[in-house]
């Protein structure tokens, strides 16, 4: 069942938000916390590959579904910076949030930093700079080890995936640095490859027949 809401947010079951812009849930119906990690944990082989300072980007913070599935298995000082054009509200975070009950002390921290300009959740030094990506990443001063590529489809939000916007991507990513991201369109893996990954398929999500993931060579 959906249910509407005044802020550009449907409801489905009590609290899977939809936007209402792109036509597109912020988490998979089939179950959020496993797809993420199973795409951009995974993905980006973490935690295997966590230390001190290591850093984590992001294009699409949404409900913070990433970020609390990462400060879940970080035990050591990471940093997580994400770009988001339409932040939640807290109340909206804490509506999407109660669909993950064993993430909740995490998520309470993460609710009661939102109005500042960084917070910590748990391991995590996160940062949400609020605006569009395409603008907002080429004056950005970080480099990542890990990027988690999770805007909306890019059949619905494509101005998340085009080719300048891969390009400052890997401008903005450490040698040997990943990505992970759910799609494999033909043109995101397209953008990224000419951006310089080195770019492959593996199998998607619940179902889903592939995803996409790669490293940015170090020469």
């Amino acid at each position: 069942m959906t249910q509407p809401d005044q802020s550009g947010l449907t409801w489905r079951d009590g609290n899977i938000p939809v936007s209402t812009r792109f036509d597109d849930p912020y988490f998979s119906l089939n179950g959020g916390l496993a797809e993420t990690r199973h795409v951009f944990l995974q993905g980006n082989e973490l935690p295997a590959r966590l230390r001190p300072g290591f850093h984590v980007a992001e294009l699409g913070f949404g409900t913070g579904l990433n970020l609390l599935a990462l400060a879940q298995i970080a035990d050591v000082p990471l940093r997580f910076t994400s770009f988001e054009a339409f932040p939640m509200t807290r109340a909206e975070l804490e509506r999407a949030h109660d669909a993950f009950p064993e993430l909740a002390p995490l998520a309470q921290e993460l609710r009661a930093g939102w109005h500042l300009p960084h917070f910590r959740v748990g391991q995590v030094e996160a940062e949400v700079i609020r605006g569009d990506a395409r603008s907002l990443l080429p004056g950005w001063q970080g480099q990542a080890d890990a990027w988690f590529l999770d805007g909306f489809s890019p059949a619905r939000n494509p101005e998340l995936w085009g080719e300048d916007l891969m390009a400052e991507v890997a401008r903005h990513t450490q040698p040997n640095g990943s990505f992970a991201t759910y799609t494999a369109a033909g043109h995101v893996r397209r953008a990224l490859a000419a951006a310089g990954f080195q770019v492959e398929r593996t199998p998607g999500f619940a179902g889903k027949r592939h995803m996409s993931r790669g490293r940015l060579p170090s020469v």
